[in-house]
């Protein structure tokens, strides 16, 4: 028997599918990344996996129990499944050790106050204990957020896109904290985004949602070199169209930049990026301008070049 599991969940708002059946089972303290645009579902099966949404079909399980949705609960939701938006809902009255207290006013006293210290501790909030939300920094923010989610133990976190709010730094650095806060606690995390990069900087264990509708599933290796479709394919990178194919696509980090031998191109614009130059170039033949990586930063725009590559990196999508 799985820890977590959903099976054939289904929803749909005015006859306009919005998720097709969706199957997943976890097991206890496992981390799942699911990706997808905006309009994916990926809202709306966290909602369900909450007990917050009612489904068209299907079950939601934790530990062989079930999670019963609105329809069927009185008052809706679970302490062991919390949901965590991008929002910050935080008492603006309140201090943040005041915070973190308001959902632990039913426990016993000192179990309360144990436990806030410990999240203090865990979300290195310490030092701001007495301070109130409009005196925090978006990420504190956001650890506050997560802390009071974290304050009555649940077993599992479903975190839809609560970074989204935050600098590309901030959300580096928490995401980071995150990931050992959670390891530290043994809890369950679901996390949706649409970004594949704060994915991977929590786990490596991937689900890519389109339309409601699971492309592909596995990961990042398995995703990038064995894509199901382009858009799968297009989430780790641009992707060129060979000339004179249907559906033959490579990427620009499998082409190789020669001087002579292989498809004539003409270097249009080359960008200085981190770790390379990324030019784009125009095929002769076919007039197609393709993206290219450039390691060795060598050719500039109105350079001659000419462009190989291997058969083994050819994708079909």
């Amino acid at each position: 028997m799985s820890y977590f599991s959903i099976t054939n969940v289904s929803k749909s708002y005015d006859a306009q599918l919005a998720l097709q059946p969706f199957s997943l089972e976890m097991k206890q303290g496992e981390f799942l990344a699911i990706v997808g645009e905006s309009g994916s579902g990926k809202s709306t099966l966290l909602r369900i996996m909450a007990g917050l949404e009612v489904q068209d079909s299907g079950t939601v399980m934790l530990e062989g129990n079930p999670i019963l949705n609105p329809n069927q609960k009185i008052v809706s939701g679970y302490d062991e499944i919390k949901l965590i938006h991008q929002n910050f809902h935080l008492y603006p009255n309140s201090t943040v050790e005041e915070n973190l207290s308001r959902p632990l006013l039913h426990y016993e006293r000192e179990y309360a106050k144990s436990r806030v210290e410990d999240l203090l501790r865990l979300l290195g909030l310490t030092d701001y204990r007495d301070r109130f939300p409009h005196q925090l920094s978006g990420g504190q923010k956001q650890k506050v957020a997560i802390g009071k989610a974290l304050s009555v133990e649940p077993e599992i976190v479903l975190l839809d896109e609560p970074f989204s709010s935050l600098d590309s730094i901030q959300t580096q650095q928490l995401i980071s904290e995150m990931k050992t806060t959670f390891r530290e606690m043994g809890t369950t995390v679901i996390f949706v985004t649409h970004d594949l990069d704060d994915a991977l900087r929590l786990t490596d264990n991937l689900i890519i949602l389109q339309k409601g509708k699971v492309a592909q599933k596995g990961t990042s290796r398995q995703l990038c070199e064995k894509p199901k479709t382009k858009y799968v394919a297009q989430l780790f990178s641009p992707i060129n169209k060979l000339p004179d194919t249907k559906n033959c696509y490579v990427r620009p980090a499998d082409v190789k930049l020669r001087t002579k031998g292989g498809v004539l191109a003409h270097v249009t614009d080359s960008r200085f990026l981190v770790h390379y130059n990324s030019l784009q170039v125009q095929l002769k033949e076919s007039s197609i301008t393709w993206e290219v990586d450039d390691p060795q930063r060598k050719y500039e725009q109105g350079d001659r070049v000419y462009l190989s590559w291997k058969d083994t990196k050819v994708m079909s999508l």
